[in-house]
């Protein structure tokens, strides 16, 4: 629990300094100044007063029960501050202080000693090198920004203290009003997942905004924020766009992941709604906290220009919004009060001239309308233009109706006054239409989150034993790559179909094995050091005869010792030659952060330069499986086009999730391709061709 942190009844500013533009200095006069409805202690070694409050020369100085202390003295006096909260029974703490992990080994050192002496005396901490928490209900300004932000729905956390500075300024200019602020900086003990934990079950926060730059514990995130998303929406700006870490890639998918694809998945996973923007995060922030839930896409257009009206209309569509049909009744009604040259469908074109009676009549006529579920009304100034009268009809229209109903005023100094209207009024209002709708689509894709089942994860009957044993011995060897005919088992155990063959060592050998197989056959070099067979000659297919397959195996011989002399040649696979499917890839990279990600997509060799996969975070379930097939921009082409017949999009289903059991069950296999899985007709499954597996070695410091 973080009660005292969020609903103390005293706070201790520990480095209350007399010292005006210091950061305690800050702090004391905030706490002061915003009014906080608890005893404030300011905590100052040389005692005396400040600002008309007495100061105490210690905490055990103040005699009284301390509830939270907010501590801005140099780091290297922090762990002494820390052992005189505990002795005083203070339970939690925030660090103001910096000079610690940021700044290099010294001061990771440092920290993890004042972490220590927290946990030693059950003190829970935010921080160090952090802004501090705000919560304006309460009076509460235990922080040094600038201004002290109007009460309202919205939560912000931040890992920057410098940016969320920026956000409280920009909501004071915008009379965004807050629940709670929280500043984390580093993060010793309350962290990400503490602090959304804490706000899912705060009744004063309607919506969660979150800056982060990254985040450390990806399975742990996933899990609470999945909770939290289920009652309440969590917006998030991610910053640092770049690699995780750079490292030599031998697989389709591990060139083709990168940290953003599993952000980008994890955060879909879980029902975080992703912005790009601080903009966007504002934008989404004013409609998740004032208008209702939307019951559908369905939207409605009202304008006072013919241009605006497109651009929405073409921003709707873009956005998947439905601009929905009006009934007949509706149209008549329009038809009969608005000028001829109106336009009476949607977008409903009330003119140049119109009228803020006007406005309303249509903003009413549209609402009682049961197909319209959304209303986004545009105002561009025009000369004949009553802006303040026409915001007052916004306002009041939203006010009497329970579906979501958005302003746009477009333009600059001729809204301001219109602009004001609808924020006092707590309607959303944007100066482009392009954001009303982005802001509409957000909530109508959240509504549609919230309402899908959970996703149960399967577990299917699976030889994890034949697995351990193969991984254990290429481990054994310190071995990374594995040969193909290992790969073939490993999947094999786990449930995929794969091809009729064998292993031939000499020519002969190679022949015979055709034969039983029955012609044509394909043929690969076997070698757990050659990655990429055909960049080399090392796959041959069609091969038709025993004389054929003698040439295929020599050859192929030959142009791998000659192209990798130093490669473990172990000789050549034979295969059946599987001829009918279509060809999909299904792979897998290890996130440093978020574990093993999934990634779907057309198979074959161009998969790098087309480029058409999708990612999930494993495990996940069926609904999930499903929805990456149908993401890739080919799945036309599997679902059957121009009469061709459909692909069997249930083994692709039940490929996806076996290999998202294998890769959860088994944490050191670090990437894998099965390139190309040839998927059949429906109920005719799917055949996986080849695979790859690369996994850590026992230095990695992975557990089976």
């Amino acid at each position: 629990m973080l009660d005292h942190f969020f609903k103390p009844k005293s706070v201790a500013i520990v480095g209350a300094s007399r010292q005006e533009g210091s950061v305690g200095h800050s702090i004391f006069r905030n706490m002061i100044s915003a009014g906080f409805n608890g005893e404030i202690y300011g905590i100052n070694p040389k005692g005396d007063e400040l600002l008309g409050q007495p100061l105490y020369t210690s905490l055990s100085a103040v005699g009284k029960p301390i509830d939270l202390a907010i501590i801005a003295v140099p780091a290297k006096i922090v762990p002494a501050v820390m052992e005189e909260c505990g002795k005083v029974g203070i339970d939690s703490t925030i660090i103001i202080s910096a000079g610690f992990k940021e700044t290099g080994p010294e001061g990771a050192k440092l920290e993890r000693r004042v972490a220590e002496i927290a946990a030693k005396n059950n003190t829970r901490m935010i921080g160090p090198n952090c802004l501090g928490i705000v919560v304006p209900a309460i009076g509460l300004n235990g922080s040094f920004a600038a201004g002290m932000p109007r009460a309202g729905r919205v939560a912000l956390i931040s890992q920057s203290g410098a940016l969320a500075t920026a956000i409280l300024d920009w909501a004071l200019g915008e009379g965004l009003g807050f629940s709670k602020f929280v500043s984390f900086g580093n993060a010793a003990d309350v962290g990400l997942t503490d602090l959304l934990r804490a706000l899912a079950e705060d009744d004063d926060t309607k919506v969660v905004l979150a800056y982060l730059e990254g985040v450390e514990k990806g399975p742990e995130f996933m899990a609470v924020a999945r909770e939290l998303t289920r009652r309440k929406p969590l917006v998030v700006v991610k910053s640092g766009s770049t690699s995780a870490g750079a490292r030599a890639v031998s697989s389709h998918t591990g060139s083709l992941a990168g940290s953003e694809q599993a952000y980008d998945a994890a955060f879909r996973q879980s029902g975080v709604i992703r912005v790009s923007s601080l903009e966007q995060l504002y934008d989404y922030a004013v409609a998740f906290a004032a208008l209702p839930q939307p019951q559908s896409r369905n939207v409605a257009l009202i304008t006072n220009a013919g241009g605006p009206g497109i651009m929405a209309t073409d921003a709707a569509e873009r956005m998947g919004l439905n601009m929905t049909s009006l009934d007949k009744g509706t149209i008549d009604r329009l038809r009969a009060e608005l000028p001829p040259a109106s336009n009476f469908y949607n977008p409903v074109d009330v003119l140049g001239d119109a009228s803020p009676e006007r406005y309303e009549f249509a903003a009413k006529t549209l609402i009682d309308d049961p197909n319209v579920h959304n209303l986004i009304m545009i105002t561009a100034p025009q000369a004949m233009t009553r802006i303040e009268e026409t915001a007052n009809v916004i306002a009041r229209v939203a006010s009497q109706n329970g579906i979501p109903i958005i302003g746009c005023l477009m333009g600059g100094q001729e809204m301001v006054k219109g602009a004001q209207v609808l924020r006092e009024t707590e309607v959303p209002c944007y100066a482009f239409p392009e954001r009303a709708v982005g802001a509409l689509a957000a909530m109508a894709e959240y509504k549609e989150w919230q309402e899908k089942p959970k996703d149960e994860v399967p577990t299917f009957g699976v030889n994890r034993e034949q697995v351990k044993e193969i991984l254990d011995r290429a481990r054994a060897e310190d071995r990374v790559n594995l040969g193909e005919l290992e790969a073939r088992d490993i999947i094999s155990a786990y449930g995929f179909r794969v091809p009729k063959g064998g292993l031939a060592r000499s020519p002969e050998e190679a022949a015979d094995l055709a034969a039983q197989l029955g012609f044509p056959v394909v043929m690969k070099i076997a070698s757990p050091d050659i990655i990429h067979k055909s960049d080399i000659g090392g796959v041959r297919l069609g091969i038709n005869s025993r004389n054929q397959a003698i040439d295929a195996y020599e050859l192929m011989i030959m142009r791998a010792r000659r192209f990798m002399p130093e490669a473990d040649i172990r000789g050549a696979s034979v295969q059946e030659m599987v001829t009918q499917g279509k060809e999909v890839i299904l792979g897998m990279s290890r996130d440093p952060q978020f574990g093993p990600l999934i990634m779907f997509g057309l198979g074959g060799i161009y998969v790098e330069v087309l480029k058409d996969v999708v990612f999930r975070v494993a495990p996940f379930g069926k609904r999930e499986a499903r929805e990456m097939i149908g993401e890739i921009r080919a799945y036309p082409l599997l679902a059957g086009v121009r009469g061709e017949r459909p692909a069997d999009i249930n083994a692709i289903e039940e490929a996806l999730l076996r290999l998202s059991q294998l890769v959860s069950d088994f944490p050191e296999i670090v990437e894998m391709d099965i390139n190309p899985l040839k998927v059949g007709e429906p109920g005719t499954g799917a055949v996986a061709i080849d695979a790859r597996i690369t996994i850590a070695t026992l230095r990695s410091g992975f557990a089976t």
